[in-house]
């Protein structure tokens, strides 16, 4: 078959739960931009049980026809089930693009599907163009996040991606937004049900995730140490913000890896940012650079993190940040 054959950008919409999870909608803002581009249209596959109630929903977030899969084989997300439902819309509808978010879903779904397709898959990718001869381009980290590299599949369709959450921003949502709304109903091979879900064991989190905070208080090698993250974790308080990291602390195992910002990380835009012991490599920038306002406290003048920052205080963050808490408590009594 012909590649002209293959149109239209499809985006996997994961919903956990019956909630739909924001990287979904975030991708149906990318494929807008991309299918504009393209003339093409967006479609969101959603799948799950007891969900067709949400369809309009990715309707007004941006998508142009919704294939609703409602059954309760897909009420949980197992590989194979959802593998089998996915690959016979694409073998039906047969789009040119599909994406997917590179979350534990999206990472375990989208090379299983690639394989059933036969067509390559870039992993992680961080921006998504279109190149003057249509072709989608997808670039992601590569070498340990030190170069960027950007991928093309140019022999086979559809051209699929797997993309970072909080990279893409969502459209605004326009309930005036009419779309299609499609029954699709997979025929299931039941013989290749392997794995069964025994029982769901959720974990209780006491904090936000760092992609969804407004206040971040990031810290880095300047920092230096649990004590001096107890310091920052005031400062964070004070303001109802999150406190995020670089990657060397994680390295030294002095915060966990969910909380690290940057390529090998997660990619947040926050309305405020404060990067507080932070060098500013170019790994760590990249998953932070979008935020709103950035606040950057370092005893190196020369570090590049004043390159991208808004406004930059130069000395000793141990000293600074309890100055700077003190100040914030004070201003919040006096209110």
């Amino acid at each position: 078959m012909n590649k002209s054959d293959y149109k239209n950008i499809f985006v996997f919409v994961e919903q956990r739960d019956g909630e739909i999870q924001p990287v979904g909608l975030e991708l149906l803002g990318k494929a807008n931009e991309l299918a504009k581009e393209l003339n093409e249209k967006v479609v969101a596959m959603f799948l799950g049980h007891n969900i067709k109630n949400q369809c309009q929903t990715l309707v007004e977030y941006g998508a142009d026809q919704v294939i609703c899969a409602d059954c309760p084989e897909l009420k949980d997300y197992l590989t194979e089930q959802y593998s089998q439902a996915i690959y016979q819309i694409v073998q039906e509808y047969k789009p040119s693009i599909l994406l997917f978010g590179a979350t534990t879903i999206g990472r375990d779904l989208g090379p299983r599907l690639s394989a059933r397709l036969t067509t390559g898959l870039t992993a992680d990718c961080t921006k998504l163009e279109i190149s003057e001869e249509k072709e989608l381009m997808m670039t992601r980290p590569a070498f340990g996040g030190n170069l960027m590299a950007t991928i093309m599949c140019t022999e086979h369709r559809p051209q699929m991606s797997t993309v970072r959450p909080g990279v893409m921003q969502k459209m605004d949502r326009d309930a005036s937004r009419k779309g299609e709304i499609i029954d699709f109903h997979p025929t299931f091979d039941t013989s290749k049900f392997k794995v069964k879900l025994i029982k769901k064991v959720k974990a209780v989190k006491d904090k936000m995730d760092i992609t969804e905070a407004k206040v971040l208080v990031s810290g880095g090698r300047g920092v230096g140490s649990t004590e001096g993250f107890k310091t920052l974790k005031k400062l964070a308080d004070t303001m109802g913000a999150e406190v995020a990291s670089s990657r060397s602390m994680v390295d030294a195992g002095i915060m966990p890896h969910d909380v690290q910002v940057g390529q090998t990380g997660k990619t947040v835009r926050p309305n405020l940012y404060f990067a507080i012991g932070i060098s500013g490599a170019i790994q760590h920038l990249a998953g932070m650079e979008e935020s709103d306002l950035i606040i950057a406290i370092n005893k190196d003048k020369f570090a590049p993190i004043f390159g991208v920052s808004d406004l930059g205080i130069v000395g000793d963050c141990h000293k600074i940040v309890p100055l700077l808490t003190e100040r914030l408590q004070k201003e919040i009594q006096e209110k």
